[in-house]
């Protein structure tokens, strides 16, 4: 096992390219070379580097640094998927946001991409029947972040969370592959019920700053949110809803409208 990890290391493009970028950034400025260091260049992978990164920002002194770290140590060598999500998350970030220029700035500086690998270890935890521990994850991880999801709800992967301030995910939404979502974004339920009560996000879906959707409703695939929207209806595919509640005003635009990050209603019937 110890070689395999090593061979799949050192043909890791991802991880090739943050050290590199850590390394100019030590360069360019020293002052960060002791975060970037402690950071990123310590250590031998991503999920080496995810596992510092996830304890040194959530520790407390209810729950120290080194309980944290064994923690996500745990959850990266038990599931392989969790390091390969975040590489997906990752390249996101990269690909949508034009503000994020090197792969170093999510894992430093970003919050949404760090909630995002911070729910991952939350979910690791739940899935593996350690729930009071991933509440304590999910508690930490809003009190750090201002991102509130629930760890017992299912992400994708390839998920951009733009400057993710406020967003909130409840225990049973969905959210697929490709996704992306601006600040204040909440994924809720309607009322008291217990069951399955919060929305299922297809795959490439674009959901816009302030965006609500609730209730245990569908959300098609490649389907666009316009931002401040209430959505209470399902949304079929490629198309764009807007509006309190909101309601279909053309198609999505586009093919991969989470992508392409377009948030504008051009060629929409809600157009004057």
């Amino acid at each position: 096992m110890a070689k395999t990890q090593a061979k799949v290391a050192a043909v890791d493009p991802v991880w090739s390219q943050i050290c590199e970028e850590a390394h100019a950034a030590v360069r360019d400025e020293p002052l960060l070379g002791a975060l970037i260091h402690a950071g990123l260049l310590h250590h031998p992978t991503l999920e080496r580097a995810l596992a510092f990164r996830f304890s040194l920002k959530l520790a407390s002194g209810e729950m120290s640094e080194q309980i944290l770290r064994e923690i996500a140590d745990e959850a990266f060598s038990s599931d392989p998927d969790l390091g390969q999500a975040a590489r997906a998350d990752l390249v996101a970030v990269y690909d949508r946001d034009p503000a994020c220029h090197r792969f170093l700035q999510p894992i430093l500086f970003f919050k949404g991409y760090q909630a995002l690998q911070s729910y991952r270890i939350a979910h690791w935890l739940w899935r593996v029947g350690r729930t009071d521990m991933a509440y304590f994850v999910q508690m930490r991880t809003s009190e750090m972040f201002g991102v509130d999801i629930h760890p017992a709800a299912r992400i994708g992967r390839g998920v951009m969370i733009d400057h993710a301030h406020s967003i909130v995910i409840g225990e049973t939404a969905v959210v697929g592959d490709n996704v992306s979502m601006l600040h204040s974004v909440t994924l809720g339920g309607t009322g008291k019920e217990e069951q399955d009560r919060h929305p299922k996000i297809g795959n490439g879906v674009l959901i816009g700053a302030g965006a609500k959707v609730l209730g245990n409703i569908h959300v098609g695939d490649n389907s666009r949110i316009a931002a401040g929207s209430v959505v209470l209806a399902d949304v079929p595919r490629c198309k764009t809803v807007a509006g309190v509640p909101a309601k279909i005003v053309g198609e999505a635009g586009c093919a991969h409208p989470s992508v392409s990050m377009d948030q504008q209603l051009r060629g929409c019937d809600c157009e004057g």
